[in-house]
């Protein structure tokens, strides 16, 4: 299958590590140019020099603090000075810290707010007036929350549901555009952020994190966690040239965790 990705220009977000990286790498693998992005200068330019063997497209990088609204007009700025304009964005951001209702005040609740769901809002702003011109595609990365919410994570259950109802609303008024507006919500894939939840489960247990992941595995159909590659490739081939009537739509990649339709 021809994705229709060569020399098209790919903005991706929090994309260092993680599930970012994955489909950067991805993406640049199918002739993309990729523009990567995270708060770490350093640790850009490390995942540059790894992507770059089997990358087709370009990579770049340009360090960005997504909370920041100058910080996001630099990047959206540079990407399209050293690259071109954007025709793809995935946005991804990582998880506000875990806690119950009870744990977590304003500044959390604010900071929250600001990473998870002001950010894909200015990101998409910044991006459109390109867009507009000539179509394009814009994902965002969010959580198996938005259908089943997750214990101890009031913050990111609230405010991954805000970025599918924007997704949905934009699906709608961007379409005459030719822009197409889905939203990927990974389950239990195996990343820093899955070690860090599996962690702070365990700790409040007071077992171990290999118990945890032994019962969560156990609550996935295919009975592992998923690989970030995995998740990449579902990305990618939305963010293609031969996904060109899907929009709207939000798809899970979790082995079956979710159990809701």
């Amino acid at each position: 299958m021809d994705l229709q990705l060569t020399d098209k220009i790919a903005l991706v977000v929090a994309s260092s590590k993680g599930l970012g990286k994955a489909i950067a790498a991805q993406l640049a693998a199918e002739g993309c140019d990729v523009m990567l992005t995270s708060r770490n200068a350093e640790q850009l330019a490390a995942t540059r020099q790894q992507l770059l063997p089997s990358a087709k497209g370009r990579v770049e990088y340009c360090p960005c603090d997504i909370t920041n609204l100058d910080d996001i007009r630099t990047l959206v700025a540079e990407t399209r000075e050293r690259l071109g304009p954007v025709d793809i964005l995935i946005n991804n951001a990582g998880g506000p810290p875990g806690g119950g209702f009870d744990q977590v005040d304003d500044a959390a609740w604010q900071a929250a707010f600001e990473l998870n769901l002001l950010s894909y809002v200015r990101l998409i702003r910044e991006v459109l007036p390109d867009m507009k011109q000539k179509g394009g595609r814009i994902i965002n990365v969010t959580s198996s929350s938005i259908k089943q919410p997750i214990p101890g994570l009031i913050l990111s259950n609230a405010f991954r549901m805000g970025i599918l109802g924007l997704a949905k609303s934009l699906a709608d008024e961007l379409a005459p555009y030719k822009i197409l507006v889905n939203t990927v919500a990974p389950g239990r894939i195996a990343t820093d952020r899955t070690s860090y939840l599996d962690q702070l489960k365990a700790d409040k247990r007071g077992i171990s994190k290999e118990q945890v992941v032994a019962e969560s595995q156990q609550n996935i159909p295919l009975k592992r966690y998923g690989e970030t590659e995995e998740f990449a490739r579902v990305v990618c081939f939305l963010a293609s040239g031969a996904s060109s009537y899907v929009t709207g739509s939000t798809l899970m990649v979790d082995g079956g965790m979710v159990k809701g339709y």
